[in-house]
């Protein structure tokens, strides 16, 4: 009983420190509570790099390896709860939710970058929709090109009757606000509808993005570098470029799909072109 009682004892500890598991990281962003929901920790290789030199891999990744992980992100605005990318399995997903006290039911809205199977991976369970309640947002352009895709067209069934289109907007256009607090961002390239989302509470704010980088360990000095995944590379790298420089002159905090834990952070621009990432304090 004793050990037990100290086991309860050492949990609230770690609890009122801020410590969190390695599979969910809460950050504020202004009063919008944003919480990395992970479905583990990883590593990739440079086989899946275009454009990168030995030189670049060697600088970037000496190990021959980078951490990675599938991420979705929860995000909590006033009066209305938001997932961010869906990750690639429903039950893992569910799992991480659970752990923080949200249901299914209570998902007012899915917003999906674009949909690949490690983003919309976590919307159905047997065919069916695991967020009875909630709207799916997915821009124009990213439904009409993946119709022909049979795990997406398969989602965009099962969400049917709640799912809505939208035409988002170049970062340095003044995006539309899809609901008071989240805008979309247009970043076409790694798929002919990807889509940022930008979170703004006050003054703060945090872009969420899917597969604008999945690499951050050779992207960040080296923007250049592209991805076999990305269906127009020219198009991804000018997009990413854009999209970096912008959120380094602005102090904007960003999070993305497949940063490794804790997923969120800020970026510094470098004299050579590249940059810096700093994830935010655990």
């Amino acid at each position: 009983m004793k050990k037990y009682f100290m086991l309860i004892i050492s949990l609230v500890a770690v609890m009122a420190s801020g410590q969190q598991t390695p599979n969910v990281f809460t950050h504020r962003v202004g009063v919008v509570e944003v919480v990395l929901l992970s479905e583990g920790q990883g590593a990739g290789n440079s086989s899946i790099f275009v454009g990168a030199t030995p030189e670049m891999i060697q600088r970037s990744m000496p190990e021959g390896s980078y951490p990675n992980s599938v991420n979705a992100f929860l995000v909590r605005l006033p009066g209305k709860t938001v997932l961010v990318d869906t990750g690639r399995r429903t039950q893992t997903l569910l799992d991480n939710l659970q752990s923080i006290g949200v249901s299914p039911a209570q998902i007012d809205v899915v917003l999906i970058t674009h949909t690949h199977g490690d983003h919309i991976g976590g919307l159905l369970i047997d065919g069916q929709a695991a967020f009875p309640n909630a709207e799916l947002y997915m821009s124009k352009p990213e439904h009409d090109s993946s119709l022909e895709n049979a795990g997406a067209r398969s989602v965009i069934e099962a969400y049917r009757s709640k799912l809505r289109l939208f035409e988002p907007k170049e970062i340095d256009a003044n995006p539309d606000e899809l609901f008071p607090g989240i805008r979309a961002v247009a970043a076409f390239g790694h798929t002919a509808g990807h889509t940022l989302f930008m979170v703004e509470s006050g003054a703060e704010r945090l872009l969420i993005w899917g597969d604008l980088t999945h690499a951050m360990a050779i992207q960040m000095p080296f923007p250049q570098v592209a991805m076999t995944f990305d269906s127009n590379p020219e198009m991804a790298i000018a997009e990413r470029k854009k999209v970096l420089e912008y959120v380094a002159a602005n102090n904007i905090a960003i999070a993305g799909i497949h940063n490794a834990f804790p997923g969120m952070g800020t970026l510094t621009a470098n004299s050579d072109g590249g940059y810096t990432y700093t994830p935010v304090r655990q």
